[in-house]
């Protein structure tokens, strides 16, 4: 990645407490906690500089501590991931944070390409990334699906099935958002600044508060889907995957 687009930080946000999946981040995929798993394809990613987990749990700084992962304390009461890494980006600086969820054991390294990539572009300040939906997604909501228009700005996520195909023509275009984002540092202080948003509220997604706003979140074509972990049967069909690919 050419030197102009500056300092590159990838934070894992990692919340031990999750409610529908307790303890995820630390439960072992493959032989492996899936923490280790979301860090490794981050490290390997030669765009991003450095990469640190960000917790609010002791038992997750010390695996990291015990496998040489590098890992900051944030506070409790972060509501978002991207509020704990807006909680890093207090005390480490760097030009672009890049939120990786902690959640997300099939990330590569390929996934971080195209989403610097558009901070080429000097109107971008925040980029996420896309995938076509599967057919079995399509309706799911908590798979959601993003709209954008022609220049790759977003135009509304959403948990419902977006666009709505009023005539039941066949449309088969649906595109499934994947919670990655990164961000110039301007843009994730704004977001901190500024209150949830009605939308973001009824959605219980994050990145409308962005929209509200209007900041524009910019969406690249990621290589491949993923699974965001958040039950037992996610869990099984990732160690699936992994497995698949160690073997």
């Amino acid at each position: 990645m050419p030197s102009e687009l500056g300092h590159i930080l990838g934070v894992i946000p990692a919340r031990l407490g999750s409610t529908r999946l307790p303890r995820k981040v630390l439960r072992e995929i493959a032989g492996e906690p899936m923490i280790a798993w979301v860090y490794r394809a981050a490290r390997a990613c030669p765009l991003l500089d450095h990469v640190l987990i960000a917790t609010d749990s002791q038992e997750v700084l010390d695996f990291a501590q015990a496998h040489g992962l590098p890992g900051v304390f944030t506070p409790v009461d972060c509501a978002s991931g991207t509020d704990r890494v807006h909680a890093v980006a207090q005390s480490i600086p760097a030009d672009i944070y890049v939120n990786i969820q902690g959640d997300e054991p099939l990330l590569t390294p390929e996934h971080f390409t195209p989403l610097l990539e558009l901070f080429h572009r000097p109107e971008v300040q925040v980029s996420t990334l896309a995938v076509r939906c599967p057919a079995h997604d399509v309706a799911n909501p908590n798979a959601v699906k993003v709209v954008t228009a022609a220049d790759d700005r977003a135009l509304y996520f959403s948990r419902a099935t977006i666009p709505f195909d009023r005539d039941a023509s066949g449309f088969a275009g649906y595109r499934k958002h994947l919670g990655v984002y990164a961000y110039r540092k301007a843009a994730l202080e704004k977001f901190a600044a500024l209150p949830p948003s009605w939308l973001e509220r009824v959605e219980r997604l994050e990145q409308l508060r962005l929209l509200d706003n209007g900041v524009d979140i910019y969406v690249a074509p990621a290589p491949g889907d993923t699974i965001g972990v958040d039950t037992e049967e996610d869990l099984q069909a990732v160690e699936r995957i992994l497995q698949a690919r160690v073997r």
